[in-house]
């Protein structure tokens, strides 16, 4: 009898290693077709509301996510890069790089409410702290974090990150984490007390960009630009290991639910990667996307992921500004790819 315990034990393990490995299936289901003018950076939604907020260059554009129908407008959002959701206190936030600006506005009506000027240079990604019920900007160019109370509206303190900091993530619990691009480092920080607790390296990842968090199992997923994805331990900063992904990662996303991390890639693929063990992850898919399609947001009440990009023609010549200048942007050529089963 216990050799054939042994036996069944053996099957039942390897049958579940198998069924984590296997395809999930993952394939674009739908395509808004959204057209307008300006370029793109972050997007986010709103799951309870199924609002898709996107950032256009000059305003973000509103969806309902299940319909791809524009709901309405953020405006005068000069250099958008990101959009910050706090549905305890009915706000959203962006981070205007072009202005140096936040704006904060209703996210039932999309007006807005304030403008919060002279947050930082470039600012960039950004992102609402429950804790502490702070906004944190992180600025591309002078090399900080901006803390903003959410519910006032006014600056409460900085935090130097010597580096250039890209995507961050918020624990909810007291804790933020951000990647450095230029210095190849993961840095963690304390939003109430304003400071960094801990720099880590990520070698062999290169110039992260993309953040995602298994908040659970204390994981934490770096897109980086030489092709991988480095997964670290939240509490120690040890790089656990890496996994290839596709070119051009902008954002990363994970689904506690079914236990999958993702990477949006430029060259237009999203690389799905099962967490088989907290120590032990597999490249289980790659979603053919298209081209440009770099960043993206995870919808948590329908496990689907939205991605934007368009199509484009040839770049202009280049310039002593603009040495190696983007493609154009074909006109009405911007949509919205939705990634489900």
């Amino acid at each position: 009898m216990k050799k054939l315990w042994t036996v069944l034990f053996c099957v039942a393990a390897a049958t579940m290693l198998h069924a984590q490995k296997e395809d999930p299936g993952l394939h674009v289901i739908n395509t808004y077709k959204v057209g307008g003018e300006g370029w793109w950076d972050y997007l986010n939604i709103d799951p309870a509301s199924r609002h898709l907020f996107i950032s256009r260059g000059t305003h973000v554009i509103v969806l309902d996510a299940d319909t791809g129908k524009q709901v309405g407008e953020v405006p005068d959002t000069q250099g958008v890069h990101g959009i910050a959701l706090a549905p305890d206190l009915g706000r959203g936030f962006t981070s205007n790089g072009r202005e140096g600006t936040v704006t904060i506005f209703d996210l039932n009506t999309m007006k807005t409410i304030d403008k919060v000027k002279d947050v930082g240079q470039n600012p960039d990604a950004i992102l609402y702290d429950p804790a502490t019920k702070r906004v944190f900007t992180f600025n591309g160019r002078s090399h900080d974090s901006t803390a903003i109370d959410a519910a006032t509206g006014k600056i409460v303190g900085k935090i130097p990150l010597d580096g250039k900091p890209e995507f961050g993530v918020s624990t909810g619990e007291g804790e933020l984490f951000v990647n450095i691009e230029d210095k190849s480092e993961l840095a963690a920080l304390d939003p109430k007390d304003l400071k960094v607790k801990a720099r880590w390296p990520l070698a062999p990842c290169q110039e992260p960009s993309g953040l995602a968090l298994d908040k659970k199992n204390r994981r934490l997923f770096s897109g980086c630009d030489n092709k991988m994805m480095a997964v670290v331990n939240a509490d120690t900063g040890k790089v656990i290991t890496t996994v290839p992904i596709g070119e051009g990662v902008d954002a990363n996303g994970f689904d506690p639910e079914t236990q999958l991390a993702f990477a949006s890639c430029g060259d237009g693929s999203l690389t799905v990667v099962h967490e088989d063990t907290p120590d032990k992850f597999s490249v289980v898919q790659s979603v053919a996307t298209a081209r440009g399609a770099r960043t993206m947001t995870l919808d948590s009440k329908t496990h689907q992921i939205y991605l934007v990009t368009a199509k484009f023609g040839p770049p202009p010549q280049p310039t002593a500004d603009q040495p190696h200048p983007r493609p154009s942007m074909l006109p009405d050529s911007f949509v919205v790819l939705v990634v489900g089963k």
